[in-house]
């Protein structure tokens, strides 16, 4: 059985260099799971704002797509991968806590009740075609009390993540049922990241 936890190795250099579009470090140690280290990694800058009555599958589609076409502009002769994870509520997006209020607000309404976590990926080749992929994973959260909100906001992990919460750190210990990608619910889900890149014509194991 192959260890999962060694280094990726670097790329082989046939075919156009492989690009991150972000600068998460989760999305990387994601990668090096699939044996795969970026030729080179590009943070992209675009407005996230949801659209007026956009839907949160709709929302992590278009910012993953978006992200993808940034990136190129930069890097034209690069395969870019990009990725955006959304955490909705019914049609509710919620957003990407920068603050404690915010993820204070975004667990008082996950606590006790199922989400859902939409993690989209988008493969952009130096030819334009664009291929795309979405993860959808129903995540259920224990009833919180106000200490157990407490203190996971004094952690700080919260910090910039969809919905207030990152699965892979301590908020893990409040999911009591999960439904699909626990990749995806980190950032970057590895099923669809895998298939994308095969179709490309990346070589994997």
């Amino acid at each position: 059985m192959a260890n999962l936890s060694s280094p990726a190795a670097p790329r082989s250099p046939i075919g156009p260099p492989l690009v991150l579009a972000s600068a998460s470090p989760r999305r990387l140690e994601l990668l090096a799971r699939l044996g795969i280290k970026p030729d080179r990694v590009l943070a992209t800058d675009i407005d996230e704002s949801p659209l007026s009555r956009e839907i949160p599958r709709a929302h992590a589609v278009r910012l993953a797509a978006e992200k993808a076409r940034a990136a190129a502009a930069l890097a034209p002769d690069g395969l870019i991968l990009a990725g955006d994870t959304v955490v909705g509520v019914g049609r509710r997006i919620l957003p990407k806590a920068e603050d404690e209020a915010t993820a204070r607000a975004c667990l008082s309404l996950l606590s006790g009740r199922r989400h859902r976590v939409f993690s989209a990926i988008a493969l952009l080749g130096p030819d334009g075609h664009l291929r795309e992929a979405l993860s959808e994973t129903i995540v259920r959260f224990k009833r919180l009390s106000d200490a157990e909100i407490d203190a996971y906001i004094a952690g700080g992990e919260w910090h910039g993540k969809a919905g207030g919460y990152a699965i892979q750190g301590s908020a893990e210990g409040f999911c009591d049922w999960l439904s699909g990608s626990h990749s995806g619910v980190v950032g970057l889900p590895l099923f669809e990241t895998r298939r994308l890149l095969r179709a490309a014509g990346v070589a994997l194991a």
